[in-house]
Formats: structure tokens, sequence, C-alpha cells
């Protein structure tokens, strides 16, 4: 009789996730209707395939950061893939340290699910979690990336890489094409290796190799450039072979999900902000400016208005928050409504076109106990025109050879089968209870993605 009831007793339902940082949405369906990506194809005709909003700044670490958590950076507290202390103007790199929300792993091994994620951002240094977490491209080994350490040996085994080598591409991309395909090949791999050796209730997979193919090949893809154009597609064929695979290792109690995290597009020019700022009288610097490198707030002078970081965020130098502050804060409004009318005005200085769709106060995205650590001002790009956070560049606008590609805020994508999304109004924030109703597990409170199914 009990071994009769345990065969009665149905399986638990889980939920295989893959992301594919940076894949838009209308080049997904443009690569379904091409012949592309035939499993893809074949997926979507069984469900619902979505255009999805990112959040702002539309930034990797914010982006993931929002998904993993269900809650807006205001609650979260990542706000870039940089920041600072506004009491020293020192910067730093957030990662899982400064993450103030419970993620998605923590609260399915709450219920007693056990996951597997890898290589998803600001999952560095990894925390415990019910299975397996292996960090994503900001960990700076693999050794320091892997919980449990146990599956170390076996990663190590299997050759799999944290991330490929972005400068590369910088350099040429005849050398970084064939590094890009090694991390590629190597994480699919890998990711197969822990679907059939891993017990798991959640499982999420990261493709972080069509970030660094948008970003440095999509303009040729567009331009329909006779030797990179069938390499771009090359790989995304690859890719969906990979989805292929792993869909055939899936039985019919596993969802199995597809997304991004935002969209991209080609960029124009880049836009450093801090020269507009400087060239406006808004920001001075107390050094040369040919001493200073990167975002280095210890430049900016105790005399500046404001100052600029990536991508597009305005801090006020106010009086009692920032080290050196000058604005008062009876002027602090005054002072915010006039650089954010300034900043939707600019131009390009060569085709006229408008720079900034619109330059948001913090408090229009976000809401939270951490509200107070966001910028004052984040300014939303028209898309082509790529934000820069260097303190100092001897231009406004500059356009890069290398880096082709930028972020965009409405284009990411979702995919759930047998479920009939919305078909507008979707967000980043929605994935998260999605997948937490998915798998019959309560939603927690606070949350600001609501459930989809």
């Amino acid at each position: 009789m009990g071994l009769f009831r345990r065969l009665r007793t149905p399986k638990r339902h889980r939920v295989c996730l893959i992301g594919l940082d940076c894949t838009p949405h209308s080049l997904l369906q443009r690569m379904i209707r091409d012949g592309v990506m035939p499993n893809v194809a074949e997926l979507v005709g069984d469900g619902s395939l979505r255009r999805v909003n990112s959040v702002y700044p539309w930034v990797s670490s914010v982006a993931w950061s929002s998904f993993m958590t269900g809650q807006n950076p205001g609650k979260h507290g990542i706000f870039g893939f940089i920041d600072r202390d506004p009491s020293t103007l020192k910067t730093f790199v957030p990662t899982a340290r400064h993450m103030k929300s419970r993620t998605l792993w923590e609260i399915l091994g709450d219920a007693g699910k056990r996951v597997v994620v890898v290589n998803v951002p600001v999952t560095y240094p990894p925390k415990p979690v019910n299975g397996v977490l292996i960090s994503g491209f900001l960990s700076p080994r693999l050794e320091k990336a892997v919980h449990p350490p146990s599956l170390l040996p076996k990663l190590q085994q299997l050759g799999y890489r944290i991330d490929s080598d972005p400068w590369l591409a910088r350099q040429s991309r005849e050398k970084a094409w064939p590094d890009l395909w090694d991390a590629l090949e190597k994480r699919t791999k890998t990711l197969l290796y822990l679907l059939d050796h891993e017990p798991w209730d959640f499982f999420m997979g990261l493709i972080m190799e069509t970030d660094r193919l948008h970003h440095f090949w999509l303009e040729l893809m567009e331009r329909d450039d006779p030797v990179w154009a069938p390499k771009f597609f090359e790989l995304y064929r690859y890719v969906d072979d990979f989805i292929g695979q792993v869909r055939e290792r899936l039985d019919e109690n596993t969802t199995l999900m597809l997304m991004s995290d935002h969209g991209i597009c080609s960029i124009k020019k880049e836009i450093f902000y801090n020269c507009w700022l400087h060239d406006a009288g808004y920001l001075r610097y107390s050094k040369p400016p040919d001493e200073i490198k990167g975002p280095d707030l210890q430049a900016v002078h105790p005399d500046s208005v404001a100052y600029s970081m990536d991508p597009g965020r305005i801090f006020i130098n106010l009086k009692g928050r920032e080290k050196h502050g000058s604005v008062d804060p009876a002027d602090y409004e005054r002072v915010r409504d006039e650089i954010a009318a300034a900043a939707e005005a600019l131009t390009d200085p060569d085709s006229g076109e408008k720079l900034v769709q619109r330059a948001y106060r913090r408090e229009e995205l976000y809401s939270g106990p951490y509200l107070e650590q966001a910028a004052d001002l984040i300014l939303a790009p028209v898309d082509g025109y790529d934000p820069k956070g260097a303190l100092w560049k001897p231009h406004f606008t500059h356009k890069d050879q290398a880096m082709v590609g930028m972020h965009t805020y409405d284009d990411a994508f979702l995919y759930v089968p047998n479920h009939s999304l919305p078909t507008d109004g979707l967000s980043i924030l929605d994935m998260m209870p999605t997948i937490l109703q998915l798998l019959d597990v309560p939603l927690p409170p606070g949350l600001d993605g609501r459930g989809l199914i």
C-alpha cells in the first residue's frame, strides 16, 4: 500500500528559466520569423511571448536585481553598476552584499524548494541557498563564486568560465570572437550537466554571451555586414539549439520560461553629461582635467552644483549630504528643476536630434526605504544616445567604433507556456511573483510586481 501511495503522489511542479541577457523582443520575433531559432519558434506557438519593460536605469545590475526581488531599486538598494558614498565621494561596485531585499531563490529555499541559479548578476559573493548558486560576471574568480564549494572541482573539470573577456572586443573583434564562443560553449555544457545531475525545483541559467554579442556586433548585423552578420545569427542558432536540448530534458511537470532583462539598439553617439554640466557651469574640477580618470568624484570641486554617474544619473551637490555640498536644501527643488529642464532641451550638436526623452525625479521612479540613495535625476535617453559617466572628457558626444550597442528600457521579452499573459504593461518586476505563482509559493508582502498567471 505504501508503494502504491508513492506511485500515486503527483510530482512537484518545477520551473526552468533560461535568460538571454540583452536580447530584445523585436529581434527575437525577427529571428523566429526568419527561421534562425526554430526551437524557440516551436515553443512560442504554445504560449505567450510578450514585450516587457525593464527599469531605470536599464543596466543589467539594476534590472536583474529588480527581477530577483520583484521590487524597485528604492527597496532593493541597487541603483547602477557603480555607486558612491556621498559623505566621502568614494565609488564602489554594488554586489550581493549591498542587496537589501530577499531574493527569489531565498524565498524558494525557505519554502522547501531546491534551486540551481547560474550566472545572474549581483549574486556575488554567493549567499548560501537551498541548492546551487554560481555567481555572475562581477565575480573576481570562480573559486569565490560557487555555493556549495564542493561543486568547484566539477566546474573546473568542465572548464566553466564566469565570463568572456569584453576587453578583447575593444581591441579586435577577430580576437574576441573565439573567446566569446569558448565561454558560451562551456556555459551551455555546464548548464546541461547541472540540469542532468542536480535535483531542483527551480533552475535558472543566464546566457551572458548574447549581451557581449549585442554590445560589440549589433551595428554590424544591422548593416548586414557580409562577414559579421552571418556570424551574429550563427551564435543565436547555437543558443536556439541549446534551448532545444534543455526542452528535451524536461517533463510535463516542468514549465520552461525564457526572458531578457532589457532591450538593445545601435549607438549613434555616446553622451558625456559631465562635459555638458561643466560647460553649463554646474560642474567644476579640483584638479587639471587631464589628471582625471574615469568616475573620479574626488575631483569634483566643492563649488560644483551637480555631477553625473553612469548611466545618465545626476546628483545635486547638496549641503548636509555630499562631502563638500554647495547647494542649500532650500534651493534643492529649484536647482533640480532647472537642470531637468536643461537636460530635456539637449540636442545632438550635429543632427539637432533630441537626446533625452525625459528627466525623471527619483521619486517618480522609485519608492522605499532607500529612495534617498538614488540619484536626484535619472535621464532617460532617446534610443541611440548612450549616456556615459566619465567625470571628464574633452567632448560632449563621441562615436565609439568598438562599443556599438546600448541598452533600452522598453524591448525586453518574456515567454511563458500554456498561459495567456496580458498583452501590454508588463514589467521585469512581474517575473519573480509569476515564478512564485507557478511553484505555488505564497507571494511575500512588499512586492512591486504582480503575478501574471
